[in-house]
């Protein structure tokens, strides 16, 4: 998506308008790792598909939330993370050129891998608040276009590096999860 400047205006889970419901509010706040909770909710049949990663200018929203100046360069990648085959969250992770630079990791080469398990396994990085928000629909993949989804956000560090990691939930997740 090349579109830097979209209108997302993150907050605490809590301070959402509508509210979201108690199981997806759970879902929101969970500070553990989304990865293992999809795994197990999924019987572990659970898969990425990469829809697509590169470097790219980030957007106004991802600028601020890791100090760079905004108009920046950087890597992103953007997947779905499915169980049983079902897309249940589509997950943006960025990372800036310069920080990258100053702090190499192999964003570029994760594949199929999830972002997820080097984060929650590697004890140098540490994870921010939780933010929250109405994702908007443009800010998707065309084929995921949809008003009214949750999205959730937060910013791991190590040294110099920041990764900042989106997840949107979709429909088909809380369809699974009985958070309907």
């Amino acid at each position: 998506m090349s579109c830097t400047a979209l209108p997302l205006c993150w907050h605490p889970a809590g301070a959402l308008v509508p509210p979201p419901s108690a199981p997806q509010l759970d879902w929101l706040q969970d500070e553990g790792s989304l990865t293992r909770r999809l795994t197990a909710l999924s019987a572990d049949r659970f898969a990425v598909e990469v829809l697509g990663e590169g470097w790219q200018l980030l957007r106004d929203d991802e600028c601020a939330a890791l100090g760079c100046t905004a108009g920046s360069e950087g890597w992103v990648r953007e997947v779905l993370l499915c169980g049983g085959g079902t897309p249940w969250v589509f997950a943006r992770s960025v990372a800036s050129r310069a920080a990258l630079q100053q702090e190499p990791f192999a964003l570029e080469s994760l594949g199929r891998q999830p972002l997820g398990h080097l984060l929650f396994s590697d004890r140098a990085f540490t994870r921010g608040p939780i933010e929250c928000c109405h994702y908007p629909a443009q800010a998707l993949p065309p084929a995921r276009q949809q008003d009214g989804l949750l999205g959730r956000r937060s910013l791991f560090v190590r040294g110099a590096l920041g990764i900042l990691v989106a997840e949107v939930f979709l429909p088909a997740l809380w369809q699974a999860a009985g958070a309907v």
